[in-house]
């Protein structure tokens, strides 16, 4: 794979591309391209959620599992699919999060950009996934690589934010240093998760922390 990726996550992260891990992580991905199976999202966009927040921007970290694998939701950025494209139902669930804590009306725009651009790094723990097949590349080495990438911000980083949803995320935890940051944690924003999400006051509380540190809040409101 030809690593495209912003500048300061390159330099944080150049050893990660030349173990071996990743480099049959590169080869998995050409190969299945070679045998004509889609992948998601688009390769310009596999790295997009670090494009888009440097790692000297990063003052929230919401982390999702994998992309969506439906035609044209995967984007790069975790839980968000592009303008034009209908919020999913864990999307939709955040929203409702949002609107019941800060008393605001969102427009239901399911393009999380807007985040990222405020320091958000939406990182999913598998970046890539099979047309139709869910935790289809869960197996192929993407977590070692965010695993790494949620150490370097851990080690990198100052006060910033993580918010941790469902079991899944919450046991990335052990590679946070609690002592710098904080670790927000909350049921997964799912339907399946019966309504647990809602209440956990995360969107305030991060923007309650930041402001303690003289940092600018994030706008959530989309």
């Amino acid at each position: 794979m030809n690593v495209i990726i912003e500048k300061s996550w390159g330099q944080a992260l150049a050893q990660e591309f030349e173990k071996p891990y990743f480099q049959q992580l590169a080869r998995c991905l050409h190969s299945e391209k070679a045998q004509g199976i889609r992948i998601y999202p688009p390769g310009n966009c596999i790295f997009k959620a670090f494009d888009l927040c440097p790692l000297d921007k990063v003052k929230v970290v919401i982390l999702g599992q994998d992309p969506y694998h439906g035609e044209g939701q995967a984007m790069g950025l975790s839980f968000s699919v592009p303008d034009g494209v209908p919020a999913p139902p864990s999307l939709k669930n955040i929203f409702k999060e949002i609107e019941n804590e800060l008393g605001v009306r969102m427009s239901g725009r399911p393009n999380l950009e807007k985040w990222a651009a405020q320091g958000v790094l939406l990182l999913n723990a598998v970046l890539t996934v099979r047309a139709g097949e869910p935790t289809s590349h869960s197996a192929i080495g993407w977590q070692l690589f965010t695993d790494e990438v949620i150490r370097v911000v851990s080690q990198h980083c100052e006060g910033v934010v993580f918010l941790l949803w469902g079991n899944y995320a919450r046991s990335k935890a052990s590679l946070i240093d609690q002592s710098r940051h904080t670790v927000l944690q909350a049921a997964h924003p799912s339907p399946l998760a019966r309504g647990a999400f809602f209440g956990c006051g995360h969107f305030a509380l991060a923007n309650d922390i930041l402001l303690s540190q003289g940092k600018t809040p994030i706008d959530w409101i989309l």
